[in-house]
């Protein structure tokens, strides 16, 4: 009863033709949740480094959409039971994983909603579409909040080898260019097999596709995710958002269009955000387009933080940024503030714009029993990737 009578196809430039074999993959693909992440950026600020990063939220979540069906096919063709149920619902999970990112993706996390993940947005609206659609997503959801019996598919959708991970290393390196991103994303999952607890596991024949993905996953985060020039332009950002709100607050701000100003008045939380309609609507309508409207604007504000951050931001004269050990930045910071407090009259809350410090760290494996990656052996063991693999040790996996 789930199939579509016309199908459809998407043309992706990484798999070709995605197929839509379900009537209600496309209803939610043509609501205005998922349409609206056509507008937000799979990289944030990426294309300040990497110009061809401006593939979208929407991008990848098509092909995870793709990769999905390619490995639940390849599951249920080496006879693990798939019902027609449990199929849509794993793809209805994948498809709307990333629907509550906000605008520039993680870029902004946490600085419209306080401590809300994107996560508890992706739920609140799938929560939505299931009522819209008498409760045909509720496969879906048991999946996304990992509460589904067959383990192995809340595992697809999210763990250490997941499909959302599988699609956006290959994409990212697609368009940023980075060759280093480039796994074998077609033969692990061709490597995928569930064990008699219904856990995921990777065929022992697997392991160096293995070592590459996660090589290639770390190599990734150094340069294109955590690219020093990435860091201080969403760093940048995030300052620029911050100090739009201050002067709000202080009634300073000549300019913030009314689904904005919502994100101004108060701190928001989770069950704000779930109690107010107006909120909802609100965050629902931004995307990176309404951020880059509000900022070529800022430009012009008398105050002197947000005006000089925005023309950086537009023009790409970004503030200079340094990786070192934390002994090192305390002294080195104090010098930076002392020189930019002098050079352009700043009070100490203005300066907290413009000099700053934080901290990044890459790990490519984290070993935990729950979320590490199990390998399927010949003689039907199932041991942890880091004991299988002779070629990433310790140090390597879990190294910042």
């Amino acid at each position: 009863m789930y199939q579509s009578n016309k199908k459809k196809v998407f043309n992706d430039p990484l798999y070709g033709l995605i197929p839509l074999d379900y009537n209600v993959l496309l209803d939610i693909i043509d609501s205005k949740y998922f349409q609206r992440l056509r507008r937000i950026t799979q990289l944030g600020l990426t294309s300040l480094v990497y110009p061809g990063a401006v593939h979208t939220r929407f991008h990848h979540s098509m092909g995870a959409l793709f990769l999905m069906q390619e490995t639940l096919s390849t599951l249920k063709g080496k006879g693990i039971e798939i019902t027609d149920e449990e199929f849509l619902g794993t793809l209805l999970a994948i498809l709307l994983h990333d629907v509550g990112h906000g605008p520039f993706s993680h870029a902004l996390e946490h600085t419209l909603l306080n401590e809300v993940h994107h996560e508890a947005l992706s739920l609140f609206v799938m929560q939505k579409l299931n009522e819209q659609h008498n409760g045909l997503l509720n496969i879906a959801i048991e999946i996304f909040t990992d509460k589904y019996p067959k383990k192995f598919l809340s595992q697809l959708v999210s763990s250490q080898l997941d499909v959302d991970r599988l699609d956006y290393i290959q994409r990212d390196s697609f368009f940023t260019g980075v060759a280093e991103g480039v796994i074998g994303s077609e033969r692990i999952i061709k490597m995928l097999n569930v064990d008699k607890d219904y856990n995921l596991v990777v065929e022992e024949k697997a392991i160096f596709s293995l070592e590459k993905y996660l090589m290639s996953r770390r190599l990734m985060y150094w340069q294109v995710y955590l690219h020093k020039t990435v860091v201080v332009a969403e760093q940048m950002l995030v300052n620029i958002l911050k100090r739009a709100k201050y002067l709000y607050c202080k009634g300073k701000l000549s300019f913030a269009t009314p689904m904005l100003s919502y994100f101004f008045k108060d701190t928001i939380s989770q069950k704000d955000f779930e109690n107010n309609e107006q909120l909802q609507n609100a965050f629902f309508s931004l995307d990176d387009s309404i951020i880059w409207a509000h900022i070529s604007s800022w430009q012009l504000e008398d105050d002197f933080v947000l005006s000089y951050l925005s023309k950086a931001l537009l023009n790409r004269k970004l503030l200079k940024i340094k990786f070192c050990e934390l002994p090192e930045i305390t002294t080195e910071i104090a010098a930076y503030q002392q020189q930019t407090q002098i050079k352009y009259t700043l009070s100490d809350e203005e300066l907290s714009y413009l000099v700053f410090s934080g901290q990044v760290s890459n790990h490519a494996y984290q070993n935990s029993k729950k979320s590490r990656i199990n390998i399927l052996m010949k003689n039907g063991q199932t041991i942890d990737l880091k004991t299988a693999s002779v070629q990433l040790e310790s140090a390597i996996l879990s190294k910042n």
